[in-house]
Parts: C-alpha cells; structure tokens; sequence
C-alpha cells in the first residue's frame, strides 16, 4: 500500500522544493511538508495503528496574494496526488440550490481516476506504442487470410519488417488511412453536483447508448493524426477500467489532498446580525461530516474521507477563526499564519523563483525577437513602488506586482515589432515616468494599480 504516494521525500526536501516557486512562508511550508511526510509514515505501521492515525488537517491565515494556495498546488503537483481546489463560499446548505458539499470529493475523485490513466499510459508506453504500430501497419497491410502457404507467411512477415522500420523512421506519416473515430464521452448531466443515484442512473443510459454506438465513425486521416488517435483506444483496450477506478480510490483515500479556499467566507462574526444566507452555519455543518470522515459515493465507488488531508485558508479580515463553529475549529488542528509580504519579500518574488515574472517577460518579448533586460535599480523600484500601492489601497500582496509589471510593459509590448532585433533595457527613469504619478495620487491608485 504504502506505493499509493509515489514520493517518500523528507520535510527538509519538501521545502527545498517549495522554495523554487514560492518565497518566504517557511512556517507555511514545514508545517505542510511534516503533513505530507506523516501521510507517508503512517503507511509504513501495522493496519491496525494506520486506522487510528488521523491526518491533522491545517488553517493557513493570511491576505490574499502571500502563497497560501501556491503552496499546496505546488505540492500536489510535485507528489502526483490527487487534488482539488473549491472556494467554501460556492457550497449551500442542504436543501438550497446550488453545490453540496460533497461534490468536491466526486471532482477529486474525477482527478484521482486522470491521475491513474496518465500514471498507467505512462508506464504502459511501449504497449501502447506496440498496440498503435500494428494496428497502423495492419492498415496498410491486411494479414492474409488463415489458410494462406508457408512461402506466403514468409514474404509478409519480410514486408511487415520492412514497413516497421518505415513507420518507427516517421517515413509513412503522410501516407493516409481510415480509422474508427472514439465514440465522444458524454458527461453525466450536472456534474459533480447529481444525486449519486441520478448520476447511476444517467451512466447506465449512457453505457446503453454508447454499446450502439461502439464502432464510431470512421474516418480518413494521415499516419500521424492516426498515431493521436488510436492512443484512446489503446489505452481503453488495454487498461481494465474497474482495476484503474480501484487504483483512484485508494490514491484518493491515502493520498487526496481537498483545498478549502476563502473558509473565513463562511464564518460568521459574533457581531454579525446577518445570520441568513442559505446558511453560512449550515455551510460548515455540512462540512463536517466530511472532514472527520464519512462515506461518499462517486463515481469510481465510496470513498472514504477518514484520512484525506482538507487544508483550508482565508484572509479572515472581517471575521476570525474563532467565529467558525467549534466543532469545525477542531477539525483543523494546526494553525499557521503566513506574513504580509514587504518591499524585500516582493523584490524576491520578481527574481528568485524558478519562472519569476522578470524570467516570464523576458521569455515573452524573446519570441519578438526582443532582449528585454531590467536593470537592479528598475527591480528595486518595481518592489517598492508595489508595497507603497498595497500600503495605500488594499493589500493584495504579489498579485499587485502583475498589475505595475503589465503598466510597465505595455508599450514595449505593444510596439515589439519596432525594437525587433535590439535590446531594451528597464531602467528606474522608465519606471517612475510610468508610476510615480500614478501611486502618488491615492485614488488614482484605487482604479488603475
């Protein structure tokens, strides 16, 4: 079992990872990563103790734009698991209109069984390319029939041989063939919000409709577009589709991660007087059965939330963690606050991550044939001038640096065309002719920054 998290790293590498693209938040970051790295040790005891080893599910606290959720979108990709994000303030109450709550775990469930198919197709590569080759090459050359002579057999094996190579040495990709289109997926109707007896239901009718209509169009395309689509086909024949949904479910179940987005949304302040929505408080107690465990029917089967790690984050300007109920406050255990980020932090954010803004830009106007350089002055300028805007208006943290780097590119970007060939260099003169007015002047800063 204890393959289902593909990644045994440390908490030492898990933040070393994070550390590529998201700057500073080291609490943020080991808490997380001793998260991860306890799902992996929980799977190395005995069955009995797995069952008694909760995940400790955890609150991030802070304004928008600071990394909450870079942070766990980064992990989830670098540990193949599956993953979902959902705003808190989407979900009604049972009874409302709208998403239940429950519909998060059948999206993670969908992205569970993705996961699976990719990992599988990925580790089946050489069948699959096996698979996809002879059904080409069957094309253009039919297998003779059963009673066909030795000498006959002979010469096609020869001719089978000799158009292998051509095909691995791409020289039949102009050549055309007809092939069976897939028969399109039809999504059951409402996605991830249908009743799980609806959702049966539609897929059974569906199964029936796509029995009669199993052989697809058929249709003439080149070697090459053949290659693209007999790779579904390969995949579906090759991979039994009831072993890859048992392969989601226990990815789901030992490895999903559920990202509660804009939680304080749903929290109600105690002075609040407005207690009507379709219920914030009705939100949360729908939410707790799921994040302490329960059973949820997908899809792919019942899933078991019991131990799916749920981290959940809000800015909480106008509420607290305390206004969210009790017994929802005691389902995430662990508290971290991430900072506000100050000049010095929005100045690494430009340059230090893996694909920093700067880095983002420059590879842009490089397709324009344009060397786009930013001088250490222009940098600095660019951070303060984004911490004076923050500090003077709402604080959106790094998101302020895309609207000031956009103000400053605009026209280098608009006339690309005319410094085709030459080398552009962002120096501090350009960037306070473009926003010393502009963040002076409070209200203009409002609209435009």
């Amino acid at each position: 079992m204890s393959n289902v998290i593909p990644t045994n790293l440390t908490p030492k590498e898990i933040v070393s990872f994070l550390d590529k693209y998201v700057i500073g938040q080291t609490n943020a970051k080991k808490t997380i990563a001793v998260a991860l790295r306890n799902r992996y040790r929980r799977l190395q005891l005995d069955e009995d103790m797995q069952r008694d080893v909760m995940p400790k599910n955890i609150l991030m606290i802070g304004s928008t734009g600071v990394g909450k959720t870079e942070i766990a979108r980064r992990l989830s990709t670098m540990m193949r698991l599956p993953f979902v994000k959902v705003e808190a303030s989407k979900f009604t109450e049972v009874g409302f209109v709208g998403r239940d709550v429950e519909s998060m775990i059948r999206d993670l469930a969908a992205n569970a069984l993705q996961l699976v198919r990719e990992d599988q197709n990925e580790l089946n590569q050489e069948k699959i390319e096996a698979y996809i080759e002879n059904k080409i090459i069957e094309k253009l050359l039919p297998p003779l029939p059963a009673g066909a002579s030795e000498q006959k057999q002979a010469d096609y094996e020869i001719s089978f041989a000799k158009m292998q190579k051509k095909f691995e040495s791409g020289e039949l990709d102009h050549l055309k063939i007809e092939v069976d289109m897939p028969t399109p997926s039809i999504e059951v109707m409402g996605g991830g919000n249908v009743p799980p007896e609806m959702a049966n239901v539609q897929e059974s009718i569906i199964k029936v409709i796509g029995g009669l209509n199993k052989k697809g169009k058929k249709k003439e395309v080149t070697v090459k577009e053949a290659k693209i689509i007999l790779a579904t086909e390969a995949s579906e024949e090759l991979f039994d589709e009831e072993k890859l949904k048992d392969l989601a479910l226990k990815k789901i179940e030992e490895g999903g991660i559920v990202f509660l987005d804009e939680i304080d949304k749903i929290a109600v302040p105690a002075n609040s007087s407005s207690r009507q929505d379709p219920s914030k408080e009705g939100v949360q107690r729908d939410l707790l059965p799921i994040v302490e465990g329960s059973n949820v029917q997908t899809r792919i089967g019942m899933v078991k939330t019991d131990h799916i790690l749920f981290i959940s984050a809000g800015a909480f300007h106008l509420s607290k963690p305390s206004d969210l109920i009790p017994e929802l406050q005691g389902r995430f255990p662990l508290r971290v606050e991430l900072d506000s980020l100050d000049e010095e932090s929005l100045y690494r954010i430009l340059t230090e991550p893996k694909n920093s803004l700067i880095k983002q830009y420059t590879a842009l106007l490089e397709v324009e044939k344009v060397e786009l350089e930013f001088s250490e002055e222009a940098l600095r300028a660019i951070a303060k001038y984004s911490a004076v805007a923050n500090e003077k208006t709402e604080d959106i943290g790094a998101r302020r640096l895309h609207t000031i780097m956009e103000r400053i590119i605009e026209d280098i970007s608009f006339n690309a065309d005319e410094y085709a060939g030459q080398k552009v260099v962002v120096d501090e003169a350009l960037i306070e002719e473009k926003l010393e007015k502009l963040v002076d002047n409070e209200d203009t800063t409002r609209y435009i920054l």
